[in-house]
């Protein structure tokens, strides 16, 4: 099946925030209390309640400013490390190529937050009794709330008035988003740059930049980290082959009890 992503075009974004709501509406998210905090963007970060959130950096210099909108949320890699480092599945892949998420199986143990390269999932802990899940965007794919099995496109896509946000097949994106950045770059943004195309490997969210990714604020270079790459290409398997060990020594255990038990038997 052929792979689908979403394209943000960052040229073409005001910040109106309504994929930050339609996201969080769609995705029955509640509602986080905020504070005036000298800045136009609220909530303050990610958060297992907010898994799209649009940050603005005012850039430039001797009196030339203007403002920069950062789209931030999960980038769905193609080779994500919260998939290789998740130990019950919790963390998948969508046959379209989004990284889905079953919060029923989820740990609770964090390690898809400390190896992603973007720093994207968000742990929610019960207090009470130390358990948590995470959250995410998952692209509308999560059970019960799944727009895109349904034929849709995400929320946010939907909701975006400017078309800077665009939904569709992975390689026909990489195209559009390419031939934008040669139309900026005619423009003038010398260093416009299509940012996903092969981060990581590639991702399944892709920004069409007017300036350097750092300029945004974005992570230059991102890399899976090599912990993430042994924990699915070694510790995993050796913990496989461990409880394979345990489940055959028990069984040794049990056939030699039940032989002694009936030697015991057959001697009277």
């Amino acid at each position: 099946m052929a792979e689908k992503s979403i394209l943000y075009d960052a040229s073409k974004c005001t910040a109106c925030r309504g994929c930050q709501v339609a996201c969080k509406s769609w995705n029955e998210r509640e509602a986080e209390k905020t504070t005036e905090r000298g800045t136009l963007e609220n909530p303050p970060d990610l958060s297992p309640q907010t898994w799209l959130k649009m940050e603005l950096r005012e850039v430039g210099n001797n009196g030339n400013l203007r403002w920069l909108f950062t789209r931030r949320s999960c980038m769905h890699c193609k080779d994500a490390a919260c998939v290789k480092v998740c130990p019950t599945g919790a963390l998948y892949y969508h046959p379209l190529g989004f990284v889905s998420y079953d919060r029923g199986k989820c740990s609770g143990c964090g390690y898809c937050k400390e190896f992603c390269p973007f720093d994207v999932p968000r742990l929610d802990t019960n207090r009470g009794s130390g358990l948590g899940r995470m959250d995410k965007c998952t692209a509308c794919t999560t059970f019960g709330l799944d727009r895109i099995d349904e034929g849709y496109s995400p929320a946010c896509v939907k909701t975006c008035p400017t078309g800077a946000l665009t939904y569709g097949y992975r390689e026909t994106l990489l195209t559009t988003g390419q031939a934008r950045v040669q139309e900026l770059i005619v423009k003038g943004y010398k260093n416009a740059y299509l940012y996903g195309d092969k981060e990581v490997g590639g991702t399944h969210v892709l920004y069409v930049l007017d300036d350097s990714p750092s300029v945004y604020g974005i992570v230059e270079n991102p890399k899976v980290p090599g912990a993430a790459i042994a924990w699915q290409d070694v510790i995993k398997p050796l913990g496989y082959v461990a409880v394979g060990l345990v489940g055959i020594g028990l069984l040794l255990n049990v056939m030699v009890a039940r032989a002694k038990m009936l030697n015991g038997k057959g001697e009277k």
